[in-house]
């Protein structure tokens, strides 16, 4: 059992602790890790909220890790100790259904317990103060050390630079995929990307990547609109601006609406505008944002009838354990930008502070 520093949320709506914990050694198919590096992300907080119903306490939050392999348990056989990795809460069993199908990237073999906070076999690998703490999103990176399953981790680079490489584990890969994979934005085409935080800026760099001619960024923060376009936006606009709705503003900016849009706040009224912005008869949009617990998207049907495609994307389509190490490879060839998208690096103690500067916008 290794001791050590974790940010354990005891409850919702509270700041994270730093606390002692006890993190327990890897049984049959799992692999510890210790976390040289980790992110935050919106969805952090959202579970943080208490408005997730997926939600349970006390849980070691945090998906966006990178570190380096510890120790394995009984039949791991694709990393062993000092490798480094990147822990995957979308992951890769190659088995399963899913796994099978080239459509999708959901490995379901270990979504269940994965919900429920626990490691496959239906226990956790943490403790404090003598009681079990949750895992979260399978790979609980808000700890020095974690337990993840031999599928949710993949093999990345050596040389890469984990505080860096530690947003491919959801932010950048997510918004870039949704731009390249599911989108499949093609040279020449309009696109409109609704928030400009990490995942949106991550959509603007895929867009700009696929060779889109035009791409407008829309976000009420105009704090963020000279990022947005040194990620490759042509242009910005805020909704604020306008007396008629932003998809009417879309559709006479770009003669009828934009080839492609994209959702990535988790607002339903945003995705509807974002739908309602494209272009009759081939306009694709796709939802990246995760919308709060119960809500619901709505439009007229005669939308779709008319030719627009409504889609959703996880983790940017991408099958984690095999392209996560080619997006790394990427990033070291400068494919894809990772660097641009840091604002601030902080002491694991100060991770609450980290919160408030997401929250900030900053």
């Amino acid at each position: 059992v290794i001791k050590c520093k974790a940010a354990v949320a005891w409850e919702a709506g509270k700041p994270l602790s730093l606390e002692e914990v006890e993190v327990a050694p890897p049984k049959a198919h799992e692999v510890r890790i210790k976390i040289v590096a980790t992110a935050v992300c919106h969805t952090d907080a959202y579970t943080l909220s208490g408005a997730d119903p997926e939600g349970c306490f006390p849980v070691i939050l945090g998906h966006e890790g990178a570190g380096i392999v510890e120790s394995v348990g009984e039949g791991v056989t694709k990393v062993k100790p000092g490798d480094t990795v990147i822990p995957l809460y979308v992951p890769q069993c190659g088995e399963c259904k899913f796994c099978k199908n080239p459509k999708t990237n959901l490995c379901q073999k270990i979504r269940i317990t994965q919900g429920k906070g626990l490691m496959p076999d239906g226990t956790s690998r943490f403790t404090c103060k003598g009681k079990q703490i949750y895992h979260f999103m399978g790979t609980s990176t808000f700890s020095e050390y974690t337990v993840v399953a031999d599928i949710s981790v993949a093999k990345i680079d050596a040389a890469a630079p984990l505080d860096k490489v530690c947003l491919l584990g959801c932010g950048i890969s997510t918004g870039y995929g949704a731009a390249v994979n599911t989108a499949k934005v093609e040279p020449g085409s309009t696109c409109a990307v609704f928030g400009l935080g990490g995942v949106g800026l991550a959509v603007i760099m895929g867009c700009k990547i696929a060779g889109a001619s035009r791409i407008i960024g829309i976000d009420l923060n105009k704090d963020k609109y000279a990022k947005a376009k040194e990620f490759g936006a042509t242009e910005c606009i805020s909704p604020q601006d306008f007396k008629k709705p932003i998809q009417e503003v879309l559709v006479e900016m770009t003669d009828g609406g934009v080839d492609y849009s994209f959702e990535c706040i988790g607002n339903v009224g945003v995705m509807r505008a974002a739908l309602e912005a494209c272009h009759k008869g081939w306009g694709v949009s796709v939802i990246v944002g995760v919308a709060a617990a119960g809500q619901e998207i709505s439009t007229r049907p005669f939308q779709l009838v008319t030719g627009r495609t409504w889609k959703g994307t996880a983790f940017g389509g991408w099958k984690s354990v095999d392209n996560v190490p080619k997006l790394v490879t990427d990033y070291m060839s400068k494919k894809i930008k990772v660097d641009e998208f840091v604002t601030h690096t902080l002491p694991f103690d100060k991770i609450n502070e980290a919160f408030e500067l997401m929250h900030a916008g900053k």
